[in-house]
């Protein structure tokens, strides 16, 4: 797909920023409306580099443990080590040549970022933590045309306990959200969803996955900031009420033990393997605070542990090893 205009750039960055912030505004009240707290706004700028963002944080609610809605907008220079880190995902990104010397111009390329991510880790294990991030990039030549740009993100739901319904009103109202634009989208953004959020070095997913998509240009950047907007206003309907259902069940200790296991692969899963986490600490001028807000306040890591064959969490295994289709 041909790159914007100038003209049109300037217009979708500007229709983004507006969708992120609107969108935080309207998940944040969402969220607060099963909880006793509320979230709090914590502001930030990137000091020398253009622009910054503002977390939306909550913790020690009566539901939510913690959790982190964020938006941030940032401009500057993209180093050549971080375009060469990046290259490997994002095929349309050039590394400009100097053409005198022929090698790499040492400021890099302009760029231009912006997002809203999220992860929310309730208290009780039977409610599931979420994910979810929306994010559009571009960067320009040194002559200050548009050279690449594109869309990614997602929305995944990382169970302790598998209520399967819980998993078809996810999937299924994610689907809906895709289907009203293109029906080959939700199959291929769910297969990568379960590809992209797996833990290599335990053969098992982080979750039961959602959807998940990168380096998308192949439609015009209308259209696809249309289907982010559909994939946002999927997200509420498709958790709060499984928040509603599931907040006040009681659990047991060794329940709460299971979740801070299974918190334990969340942070493995993240620190080493996640795109964004890695791309924000490599991002000049990153708030590591706003990027390291996906972890959880308490996390547990077992030595060998495998749960007892047929109990309920090795149900959840059984899923995590082996994606299945949920949406109907």
């Amino acid at each position: 797909m041909p790159a914007p205009t100038d003209k049109n750039h300037a217009s979708i960055r500007e229709k983004m920023e507006a969708l992120i912030r609107r969108k935080q505004k309207e998940i944040t009240e969402g969220l607060e409306s099963v909880d006793t707290v509320q979230f709090h706004a914590d502001s930030w700028e990137r000091g020398n580099d253009g622009g910054g963002g503002t977390s939306m944080v909550i913790s020690n609610g009566s539901t939510f443990e913690k959790g982190g809605v964020n938006v941030s907008v940032v401009y500057g220079n993209l180093t050549p080590t971080a375009i060469l880190a990046m290259k490997n995902d994002h095929a349309d990104l050039k590394l400009p040549i100097d053409a005198e010397t022929g090698l790499p111009v040492s400021e890099g390329v302009k760029f231009f970022a912006c997002g809203l991510s999220m992860v929310i880790h309730p208290k009780n294990p039977h409610c599931p933590t979420t994910h979810l991030n929306y994010r559009y990039f571009e960067t320009w030549n040194p002559d200050g045309t548009p050279q690449s740009w594109w869309f990614g993100g997602g929305a995944d739901l990382t169970p302790y306990y598998l209520y399967e319904e819980d998993a078809v009103l996810f999937h299924t109202l994610h689907k809906k959200a895709l289907d009203k634009h293109d029906t080959t989208l939700y199959p291929k953004w769910k297969k990568w969803a379960d590809e992209y959020f797996w833990i290599k070095h335990r053969n098992e997913a982080r979750g039961i996955g959602g959807t998940f998509f990168d380096d998308f240009n192949a439609k015009d950047p209308e259209e696809i900031l249309k289907i982010v907007e559909d994939s946002f206003d999927a997200f509420l309907p498709s958790y709060l009420p499984i928040i509603k259902k599931r907040k006040d069940m009681p659990f047991t200790e060794e329940e709460k033990k299971w979740q801070l296991i299974r918190r334990g692969r969340y942070v493995e899963y993240n620190l080493i393997y996640d795109r964004g986490t890695q791309f924000g600490l490599r991002t000049p001028g990153s708030r590591v605070e706003s990027i390291l807000m996906s972890l959880p306040e308490y996390a547990s890591w077992v030595y060998d542990h495998h749960p007892a064959p047929g109990s309920r969490e090795a149900k959840l295994i059984e899923v995590t090893s082996h994606p299945r289709e949920w949406a109907e």
